[in-house]
C-alpha cells in the first residue's frame, strides 16, 4: 500500500494561502482539531507549498501575526512512497502531517490516515501494544490551572497529560487539543518604561516587550486559568498490554483520540500513542 492510497488529495485539503494571518488558521484548528495546516501559494493556477502552521507555532508565538513568519519546515513525500516507509518518515521526523509533493503540492498525509490503514486491516501487523507502549506517561494534577498544564505539556514535549486526582489515580486525559479549542488572542498595549513589564504575573504569557517611553501593541494568548478538571476528558478510553496494534489502531479512529492511557486492572502502566503503532509496521 502507498501514500497514494490513504492520503487526502488537494481538492480535500483544508489549507490557507499567503499572505495570511493567524487567524486563518486559529479557526481551522479549533474548528476542526487539526494539528496543523499547510500553507500554499497560488501562482498561474498551481499551488506552491510553502510550509506548514502547526498548533505549537500558534501558542509559542503569540506576538506574530503573518503566516509566513510562522511557517514550520517538514518532510515531504511523494504518493508513490510506502505505507511502512511514510510510517518510519512520520516517527524519526516527529512530524503528524506530510505533504505530498510532485512539482506542486498534491495532497497531504497524516499520522491519522496512517493509524486508519491499521484499523482497516490494510497495514497488517500482528503485534500487541505492550511491545510499543511508552512507559513514561506525562501526568498533571487535577486542580492545576490549565495554563499551567499547558506548560507542562509543552515542555514533556508531548500532545498530552493523564491527570491525576487527590490519590494519584487516573481521573482524565488533557489534550493540545483540548487546549487550543478554549484559547483565544488578546490585543492591548502597555506602555514601556524604564523597568520592563512585570515578567512574574502568574499565569501569563507576554508579547512584545521593549524599553522606552512609548506604547507598544502586544498579543497574548489567554487561557482559562480554571483547573484541568473543568477542560479535561473524564470518559477515558483504556487499554490492556494484550490488545493488538489494530485493536488499538480501531479505538482511536473510533473515538477520535490520539493515545489511549495502558492498564492493568486499575494501574496506569504506559501511553499508547498514535505515533506508537506506526512504529509497529517497520519494526
Amino acid at each position: 500500500m502507498n501514500v497514494a492510497d490513504a492520503m487526502t488529495a488537494r481538492d480535500d485539503v483544508v489549507s490557507v494561502s499567503l499572505p495570511g494571518t493567524r487567524t486563518d488558521v486559529l479557526e481551522y484548528l479549533q474548528e476542526r482539531s487539526f494539528s496543523s495546516v499547510p500553507v500554499v501559494q497560488t501562482d498561474d493556477g498551481t499551488a506552491e507549498y510553502r510550509g506548514l502552521v502547526t498548533r505549537e507555532s500558534l501558542i509559542e508565538q503569540p506576538d506574530e501575526d503573518q503566516l509566513v513568519m510562522l511557517l514550520e519546515d517538514v518532510p515531504t513525500t511523494t504518493a508513490e512512497t510506502s505505507i511502512e516507509e511514510i510510517a518510519e518518515v512520520m516517527v524519526e521526523s516527529e512530524s503528524r502531517r506530510i505533504p505530498v509533493i510532485d512539482g506542486e503540492f498534491e495532497g497531504i498525509i497524516t499520522v491519522t490516515d496512517v493509524v486508519h490503514t491499521i484499523a482497516t486491516g490494510d497495514a497488517e501487523t500482528d503485534a500487541e501494544v505492550g511491545e510499543y507502549a511508552t512507559r513514561d506517561v506525562n501526568t498533571t494534577y487535577e486542580g492545576v490551572p490549565l495554563p499551567v498544564a499547558e506548560r507542562e505539556v509543552y515542555y514533556a514535549n508531548v500532545p498530552y497529560a493523564v491527570v491525576l486526582d487527590d490519590d494519584g489515580r487516573m481521573s482524565g486525559v488533557i489534550t493540545e487539543v483540548d487546549i487550543i479549542d478554549v484559547a483565544r488572542i488578546v490585543e492591548g498595549e502597555e506602555e514601556t518604561g524604564n523597568n520592563f513589564p512585570d515578567q512574574d504575573a502568574d499565569y501569563s504569557w507576554e508579547g512584545i516587550k521593549g524599553v522606552g517611553s512609548r506604547a507598544l501593541p502586544t498579543r497574548d494568548i489567554e487561557l482559562p486559568v480554571g483547573p484541568v478538571s473543568e477542560f479535561m476528558t473524564e470518559d477515558v478510553v483504556t487499554v490492556s498490554k494484550t490488545k493488538t496494534i489494530e485493536g488499538a489502531a480501531q479505538l482511536m479512529i473510533r473515538n477520535d483520540i490520539e493515545q489511549i492511557p495502558m492498564v492493568t486492572g486499575d494501574d496506569l502502566v504506559g501511553i499508547v500513542r498514535d505515533v506508537d503503532l506506526l512504529r509497529a509496521l517497520y519494526h
